[in-house]
């Protein structure tokens, strides 16, 4: 515990036996007479400088380093100061002293100096949350951080991964649905294209059958012009032999004398010579169709006459501009020229294969 320094020593003052009396006399005090070592006597006025104490100044260091004084430590130095200041502290009557003790901290320093410079101790650097925690155990708060950090970071890592393989994993399943899409849509278009195609055969099947039967009814009243023949020369065929530079009907060779029948039944509108034709004659039908018979041999038929479909109406000859025997067959619709159309495609529509 700190004590107050010692008081100063008076000046030395002259030994009196007696007080100053009445009389005159001094008194005086202590020895019986006036000692050679006091030294002269004078009187002494106590003052501020006189009074310091010896030791100088009562000074509490500053704390340094961040730390938090404690409250006790704070009591500490305030009773010291007053017990300084003031003498020795005493007790009030009927209460126990209180022991007062300063502990040993890091961040506080000494609370008095002999000096008035800025050396004295300066106060620990270490903050009071720390006070008391071991190296390892502070080593092993940085490890649990950074094994914490660690963590953290690969867990990161992780989640972008399975980011990226759920985003790979979606185009994927968006392209194999695409494409599963396009290969169905494929297969449709497919599927339709061949329905079609089916019903448009089936279609055309039905309608071949619907004109095979029309022409089996046709054929009951068309007839070949001649039994027994062979196609010598088709229409439009190309030669120096026809004086228009190509073959207007169709030639059916046969021998002279073979029998001429009505392909249909119709009218006779002419019978005779008709110059490089030969003997000519022409029936024309109810649709106004007329059916040229040429180079005969001769007429069976006259004008105005009305004949059935196989009747005979003359002979096959070789009369007019020709090379050989044989029937030269024209027909001639409403629509066509003086060349008239293809009688093998008209014989043919009418159910007849020439």
């Amino acid at each position: 515990m700190a004590s107050n320094p010692a008081a100063p020593e008076a000046p030395s003052v002259p030994s009196q036996r007696s007080s100053e009396t009445e009389d005159g006399t001094f008194p005086t005090f202590g020895f019986l007479g006036r000692r050679i070592d006091e030294g002269p006597w004078e009187e002494w006025n106590p003052t501020a400088d006189s009074t310091r104490p010896v030791r100088g100044r009562h000074r509490v260091s500053k704390q340094r380093g961040g730390g938090l004084a404690r409250s006790s430590t704070v009591l500490g130095v305030g009773v010291i100061a007053a017990v300084g200041a003031g003498g020795m502290a005493t007790a009030q009557t009927g209460k126990p002293p209180v022991s007062i003790s300063i502990p040993d901290l890091p961040s506080v320093g000494s609370p008095f100096t002999d000096d008035d410079s800025d050396n004295e101790p300066q106060g620990s650097a270490t903050a009071l949350s720390s006070v008391g925690v071991t190296t390892e155990e502070t080593e092993q708060g940085a490890s649990d951080a950074g094994e914490a950090l660690r963590a953290r970071i690969i867990l990161q890592a992780e989640q972008q991964k399975d980011q990226a393989e759920a985003k790979v994993q979606k185009a994927a399943q968006d392209a194999a649905a695409k494409k599963a899409a396009a290969e169905a849509a494929k297969v449709k278009q497919e599927a339709a294209e061949k329905a079609a195609a089916a019903k448009k055969k089936a279609a055309e099947a039905a309608e071949a059958k619907r004109e095979a039967a029309r022409l089996a009814e046709l054929a009951k009243e068309y007839t070949l012009p001649v039994s027994s023949y062979t196609i010598t020369s088709t229409f439009g065929q190309a030669g120096s032999l026809w004086s228009s530079g190509y073959h207007t009907g169709l030639d059916f060779a046969a021998p002279t004398g073979t029998p001429l029948k009505a392909i249909h039944s119709g009218t006779v509108t002419e019978a005779g010579w008709s110059g490089s034709y030969g003997y000519r004659t022409i029936i024309t039908l109810d649709d106004g169709t007329e059916l040229w018979y040429a180079h005969q041999s001769s007429i069976n038929v006259s004008v105005g006459q009305k004949v059935g479909t196989g009747d005979v109406i003359g002979r096959v000859g070789a009369t007019g501009n020709v090379t050989g025997a044989h029937l030269h067959l024209e027909v001639h619709t409403s629509s066509s020229d003086r060349a008239g159309i293809d009688p093998m495609a008209w014989l043919r529509s009418m159910g007849l294969n020439p």
